[in-house]
């Protein structure tokens, strides 16, 4: 009886082209999120200022 061969895959080494676009696609990816965070954040900003020049709300406690 001969031996059969088995198929075994040959491992490579990191291939280079592959790993820069991955991280390139991940750092993206997470600047966007933080970009769309700061414009959140710049919005609440604005619209609290807005509302503090318009006199809707103010800062100064109410005396009782």
């Amino acid at each position: 009886m001969a031996g059969h061969k088995v198929a075994h895959a040959t491992l490579k080494g990191p291939s280079v082209v592959k790993e820069l676009c991955i991280g390139m696609v991940l750092a993206l990816a997470a600047g966007s999120l933080w970009k769309m965070h700061h414009w959140n954040e710049q919005r609440k900003v604005r619209a609290f200022y807005d509302m503090l020049d318009k006199g809707e709300i103010s800062v100064v406690a109410e005396e009782e």
